[in-house]
């Protein structure tokens, strides 16, 4: 496999992964949860915030930088401590769901380019 189909693999994933964990995300919450989730405005933090950590994950993955993703889960509960106390369904759940599908996504690329 060339380098430029190696690239553009990477790059669907990337897209893939952004496109497509919120939805993940937000159906495995509702799932879960009995009552409101999250108000519109942790919605629209939570969204941000997974959005980065969806990118970073991959690039550790491809990067084989297994720890750095434990950095980012350790980080973000330290400084949402608050938070979680107040909704640790939404903020725990849900970290862990996108940062599982972050991991598979970038499993699976690195199968399918051999990075």
């Amino acid at each position: 496999m060339n380098d430029f189909i190696k690239i553009i693999i990477i790059i669907l994933g990337y897209v893939i992964l952004i496109t497509t964990s919120g939805k993940l995300i937000r159906l495995i919450l509702r799932r879960a949860a009995t009552g409101e989730i999250a108000e519109k405005k942790e919605w629209d933090t939570g969204f941000i915030i997974g959005k980065c950590e969806n990118i970073l994950i991959v690039t550790f993955m491809l990067l084989d930088a297994y720890i750095a993703p434990a950095v980012i889960f350790a980080a973000k509960t330290i400084i949402r401590k608050d938070d979680i106390k107040k909704n640790s369904l939404y903020f725990l759940a849900g970290t862990m769901v996108n940062m599982t599908y972050s991991i598979v996504i970038g499993a699976i690329l690195k199968g399918l380019t051999g990075f």
